[in-house]
């Protein structure tokens, strides 16, 4: 056999090769476009619920409610029924100040009083934050003034994972902490793809968790 024939044989193999190649990749990226197709409701539902921390909530000092309560007021929902079960005296009502004579603060506090937490036991906490962990430092003082130690931190259930984090590093070394999820009507953990408001809040959600991973990445865990 010439060297010709040998090289004309040896470009063909090649080529027969590399066909062969891009056919196995081919195969191997519809098998894993048709796993996920397949597989996309329980991926997306185990992303939606990645955002929530619920834990077992304990005898504590005092109930702090996170602003931005929704229509629903189901934070302050959830913050009443654990007064109520004796998990706490005290309910922390936390808002923004909207005007020198009002805030949602009122708004909050009214909530708790119309599920049943007596005014006398509620404590209003009103700030001019615009992010979690700027509230998160506000309340830290806040809470340092009380003394209390044993802390349950209630928020909406998209926002536990965020609020667990940036709270854990904010508050004082040796506190406790028990973040509580309340079921929240504008997003649901397991369908949260099928609306907007339920998109919205998701990516809302993975952007602020990277933030605040970046602003406090020099800060230890300071709770137990």
């Amino acid at each position: 056999m010439s060297r010709l024939d040998t090289g004309i044989l040896a470009d063909a193999n090649a080529e027969k090769g590399g066909i062969i190649s891009k056919l196995i990749f081919l195969i191997f990226f519809v098998f894993v476009f048709a796993i996920l197709y397949f597989a996309r409701h329980p991926l997306l539902r185990a992303a939606g619920n990645f955002w929530t921390v619920d834990q077992t909530p304990e005898v504590s000092d005092a109930i702090v409610i996170l602003t931005g309560d929704n229509y629903d007021a189901d934070r302050a929902a959830r913050a009443a029924t654990l007064y109520k079960s004796g998990m706490a005296p005290r309910v922390v009502a936390t808002g923004k100040a909207l005007r020198s004579y009002a805030s949602s603060t009122d708004l909050m506090k009214r909530d708790l009083v119309e599920r049943g937490v007596p005014a006398k036991s509620i404590d209003e906490f009103t700030h001019r934050e615009d992010d979690t962990r700027d509230e998160a430092i506000a309340l830290t003082e806040f809470i340092a003034t009380h003394k209390w130690r044993k802390i349950l931190l209630v928020t909406s259930n998209y926002q536990t994972r965020r609020a667990e984090y940036i709270f854990e590093r904010t508050l004082a070394q040796g506190s406790q902490l028990r973040v509580i999820s309340a079921p929240d009507s504008e997003y649901d953990p397991n369908n949260w793809w099928h609306s907007g408001r339920g998109l919205k809040i998701f990516f809302h959600e993975a952007v602020g968790s990277l933030v605040a991973i970046w602003e406090l990445r020099h800060y230890d865990v300071q709770t137990s």
